[in-house]
């Protein structure tokens, strides 16, 4: 006999977590199938940080961290546990016009620095100029992200769902072990979405990407502001821990199949290695490490939410998704609940 639950949500990811987080604080009972165990390094939410920003060109997604921020502290408040650390942001945009415009019409505080004066406050060296800072920037701590939203939840580990699919009262959800029954399941499973959807005809639009990421050391024991250079296609970097920066190149990895594991690339590596060479004062420009992680990915690198009967997709955060994690909680539980 099935197991009898409100809501199931697929996938133990920060999206489902922080999914099951705003269930729970609308009076619901979610259960969270994860097929690996929280913070596995498979998918696309493990690590130590992700980067925190409101400097976005388009205002809706200004908007959207900073309802994020909001909640964000209120999960901290509610359960005692740091996940942003505000180190700022120094952003490197081809139009810092566009960008400063967008952040004021937002009430986002913002300075244009000259080049000089990122090297004296940062000890960053920058080839364009001038750049943005922002202060309501940084990381999100993205370990302890995944351990608050799941605190309090019931998350089944090692629960890979092998079937899922509607019926006259709800959905049901079959893993290796145990079948459940429920109103509504919220599949937020990145990378393994589109063929675990393709099973009840939903088609999600998607590529699946393997990235690459670089830790180096720096050449003295300090946090550092986030950084996004564009001019560099699209390189960051962030503080991954005291004198520790973790760099990487957006949307540079190839087609990944998310279940056959893959070694960093060592191209991607070396020009991640080159880029923080010349960016920041390292100890050394050999990288201590290198990791991947999957990217799932819509062509306009916008998000996946949507309800198709009694099935939420929440999918596809296209490579910068953390940081809205909350608030595309709150957003899928509001389709689990009430439809939209």
């Amino acid at each position: 006999m099935a197991e009898r639950a409100d809501v199931v949500v697929v996938g133990g990811g920060v999206m489902g977590l922080a999914t099951a987080w705003a269930l729970t604080r609308a009076g619901r009972e979610p259960v969270v199938l994860e097929q690996f165990r929280i913070g596995h390094a498979n998918g696309s939410s493990h690590g130590s940080t992700r980067i925190f920003r409101l400097a976005y060109e388009e205002p809706e997604w200004v908007r959207l961290a900073q309802e994020a921020l909001r909640l964000w502290r209120e999960l901290e408040a509610e359960k005692g546990e740091q996940v942003l650390d505000l180190t700022g942001l120094v952003d490197l945009p081809a139009d810092a016009s566009r960008l400063a415009w967008t952040l004021d019409a937002c009430g986002a505080r913002f300075e244009l620095l000259d080049a000089e004066q990122v090297d004296r406050r940062f000890g960053l060296t920058v080839a364009t100029s001038p750049a943005v800072f922002q202060p309501e920037a940084g990381v999100a701590l993205a370990d302890r992200a995944l351990h608050a939203f799941a605190t309090g939840v019931d998350v089944r580990q090692d629960a890979r769902v092998a079937a899922i699919a509607p019926y006259a009262g709800g959905v049901r959800v079959e893993t290796e072990r145990v079948a459940i029954e429920a109103n509504v399941a919220v599949v937020a499973v990145g990378g393994w979405a589109k063929p675990l959807l393709g099973q009840v005809g939903i088609d999600l639009p998607v590529t699946v990407t393997r990235e690459t990421v670089a830790y180096f050391r720096l050449a003295e024991l300090r946090k550092v502001p986030s950084v996004i250079d564009y001019a560099d296609g699209e390189t960051y970097a962030l503080t991954a821990g005291p004198g520790l920066l973790k760099v990487g190149v957006h949307h540079s990895g190839p087609p990944a199949d998310p279940g056959v594991p893959a070694a960093p690339d060592e191209a991607i590596v070396a020009r991640e290695a080159a880029w923080a060479e010349r960016s920041f004062a390292l100890a050394s420009a050999e990288p201590e490490s290198a990791e991947t992680c999957l990217y799932t990915t819509t062509d306009d690198t916008r998000f996946v939410l949507e309800r198709h009967g009694p099935i939420v997709v929440c999918s596809a955060c296209s490579g910068h998704g953390f940081k809205f994690a909350p608030a595309v909680g709150v957003r899928a539980a509001a389709l689990a609940v009430n439809g939209r």
